[in-house]
């Protein structure tokens, strides 16, 4: 599966060079790349590409090689936190309590355990940052649920994260967005890696 971008009013402000080819052939591709290298855009692009959506100054191609295509679910681990729309569960009496009482992380492993899984089988899971409020340990138990949702229920996924543990794993396919763009970098005023900013 193959997204040819033609144009992009992010990615051209970024020094994209259009067309951009994005290989999501892989089953379990991840997104990686400094702050502000447009990790998140692109997944936000690859949601409309895959969806067959329209967005103002962004034309692309998608070649899905003879693959049939799946729902298409994105998570977004900042926005869509359920312990900030606990509303939403006001007649789920224990799962109100569950996410009153879980921690961010324990939520985020919940999701991977229960409500990922219980997706159609053959979607494809778009995740932003899933690492954010997760440990070591915890990272490497949701690259796990991750193959076993591509193994057992033929998912693809399609992640934008920082993590080391997901970027290393020989199981992934990682695409370096830093590799193909003039990014958009801090500034000076934050100083060099390593080095005090504190005046």
């Amino acid at each position: 599966m193959f997204l040819k971008i033609l144009a992009h009013p992010v990615f051209t402000n970024l020094n994209f060079h259009m067309p951009m080819l994005v290989d999501l052939s892989h089953p379990l591709v991840m997104l990686s790349g400094e702050n502000g290298s447009g990790k998140s855009t692109l997944l936000h692009s690859i949601q409309y590409a895959l969806r067959g959506e329209a967005a103002e100054g962004y034309l692309y191609n998608l070649d899905w090689q003879g693959l049939t295509p799946g729902k298409v679910f994105l998570f977004d681990a900042e926005q869509h936190n359920p312990r900030m729309q606990l509303e939403l569960f006001r007649d789920q009496p224990e799962m109100l309590e569950f996410l009153q009482l879980a921690s961010h992380g324990q939520v985020m492993l919940a999701m991977f355990q229960q409500n990922f899984p219980a997706l159609d089988p053959g979607t494809i899971l778009l995740l932003d940052e899933p690492e954010m409020a997760l440990s070591v340990s915890n990272q490497r138990r949701i690259l796990k649920m991750m193959m076993e949702l591509v193994d057992k229920r033929n998912f693809r996924i399609i992640c934008a994260t920082h993590s080391p543990v997901l970027l290393d794993a020989p199981e992934t396919y990682v695409i370096n967005l830093d590799r193909h763009v003039n990014r958009n970098v801090m500034t000076e005023q934050f100083g060099t890696e390593g080095a005090s900013t504190i005046q």
